[in-house]
């Protein structure tokens, strides 16, 4: 073994030990279970813990709405960064509404001159910033992202709302935050690569209880899609009510069962067994307005249903191409949607150039890139530390003067000497070396590592990819999208 093979065989050594400490930690750490946002805070079922309305209902949702002025007996909001959306896939805008302006994500114009439909998706939780939800890892239980829809190529609306992110405002627990979705709507009717007859809205938990309350108000949107929404506000966190909650008045205005006849867009509502169920059932027995359709899902919970019913509904509206809606969503199809098998997402990848190494690459968006100790190259990992496929992996990449024209060819028989599985191939034209293998730690942890070496005339750069074993197969499907994606300079 010459000088060269060692030192790259000491850098392959070092990169593993550097990747126990970057993704977990310690080998004996399991990383913590990512905590579900939005969950519904029961505080009574049945009629014990309803609340009779004194309002006047004949009117209409919309003009009893305008007509109500709320009482905050807190004034609430944040200033959390807004982080930079994915270039060339969201934008990060300001739109229009009542108390200002308030920032969103919007997909990118695709540039193509036509008229695209575009779902505004509200999250759940009672913040009403936004942040960098829709690029990160979306778990097949619980898919809150709404990634769903952009993925399958419909354009994606992702607003924020008064109070929150450095808005104007304070937030109003479900009351302004209506007339903020119908602001974001008119902005979204206003972008020239938006059909505007083809706009719609979806939201899990509280932002499905905000997407229904605003389905209430207007029937601008083509079709609403609600998932987990509530009948009555008493069924979510009252710890988040800033409003006067002495006044009957104020819960009626933010409970949507009092307001289901005014709807007059095609309104899903979806939602498990094992999560706001009965509330769904409520609003069902509470109404014959038929542009409603109700699906409580057996064997499923508040957030199991999301990944599976977000991808049909998104098949649903690229279907719905007529001059009127035409979406229908049957008991059986949602059954055999939850019954499909978990796919392997993939994720937003961002292109860099590193100019000291002489090529070009995409990674996911979620990556963060710093030089490494030696100066020879860089580390890239997930800034978070979930346990999924996108950030428990790490990539290490470094530069190597060639000692001889034979050091690929060498360094190909030590690796396999070592019991690697390699293999000759070629990244960009150029010859390069795949060497896979899968090793137990001395703690007794199992790691998938695949390493590459590709020759650029007189110099190698090395890319050596490690994650756990539990996530292989997944992993590899992103390794290979960098791989691919590497153009060198000349």
């Amino acid at each position: 073994m010459n000088r060269k093979f060692s030192k790259r065989f000491a850098a392959i050594f070092m990169a593993m030990m550097t990747v126990f400490t970057v993704s977990c930690g310690s080998a004996e750490n399991e990383p913590a279970e990512e905590a579900k946002e939005g969950t519904v805070q029961e505080e009574g079922s049945g009629e014990e813990g309803r609340h009779s309305s004194s309002a006047d209902t004949s009117g209409g949702f919309a003009a009893a709405h305008d007509a109500f002025k709320t009482t905050l007996t807190r004034e609430e909001n944040d200033d959390y960064p807004i982080p930079e959306p994915p270039e060339g896939v969201f934008d990060l805008v300001s739109y229009p509404s009542k108390v200002g302006d308030l920032a969103a994500y919007v997909s990118s114009d695709p540039g193509d001159g036509e008229k695209h439909p575009l779902i505004i998706w509200v999250v759940g939780g009672w913040g009403n910033g936004i942040d960098d939800f829709p690029w990160i890892y979306p778990e097949w239980d619980d898919d809150q992202t709404g990634s769903a829809f952009w993925q399958e190529g419909i354009l994606t609306m992702y607003p924020s709302f008064r109070g929150g992110s450095g808005n104007p405002g304070y937030y109003e627990a479900l009351f302004g935050e209506v007339d903020d979705i119908v602001s974001a709507y008119e902005y979204a009717a206003s972008l020239p690569y938006v059909d505007p007859e083809r706009i719609y809205l979806g939201g899990h938990s509280t932002g499905g209880t905000r997407a229904l309350l605003a389905s209430e108000y207007t029937d601008s949107f083509r079709a609403v899609f609600c998932f987990g929404a509530v009948d009555e506000i008493i069924y979510h966190n009252n710890d988040q009510f800033t409003f006067d909650t002495e006044n009957e008045e104020e819960y009626t205005m933010r409970s949507p069962i009092h307001w289901l006849d005014d709807i007059g867009s095609p309104t899903f509502l979806i939602e498990g067994r094992d999560g706001n169920a009965e509330c769904l059932e409520r609003m069902e027995a509470a109404t014959e307005n038929e542009n409603i359709h109700c699906y409580v899902m057996e064997g499923q919970d508040h957030f199991s249903v999301l990944a599976p019913a977000t991808r049909l509904v998104a098949q649903k509206i690229l279907e719905d191409t007529g001059d009127e809606v035409n979406i229908s969503i049957t008991q059986e199809e949602l059954e055999e949607a939850m019954k499909k098998l978990p796919t392997a997402p993939k994720p937003v990848m961002v292109e860099h150039h590193l100019e000291d190494m002489g090529l070009t690459f995409s990674c996911p968006y979620v990556w963060q890139i710093t030089d490494n100790e030696n100066g020879n190259g860089v580390d890239v990992y997930s800034a978070y530390d979930y346990d999924n496929a996108w950030d428990m992996s790490s990539l290490f990449m470094s530069a190597y003067d060639a000692e001889s024209a034979d050091d690929l060819k060498i360094l190909s028989k030590a690796m396999e000497a070592q019991g690697y599985i390699v293999s000759e191939i070629t990244v960009d034209g150029h010859p390069a070396m795949d060497a896979s293998d899968v090793y137990e730690s001395e703690s007794g942890t199992i790691y998938y590592q695949r390493y590459i070496s590709i020759e650029n005339g007189d110099a190698f750069v090395d890319l050596n990819f490690i994650t756990f074993s539990d996530f292989m197969d997944e992993a590899d499907l992103v390794f290979q999208d960098v791989i691919d994606s590497i153009v060198f300079d000349d």
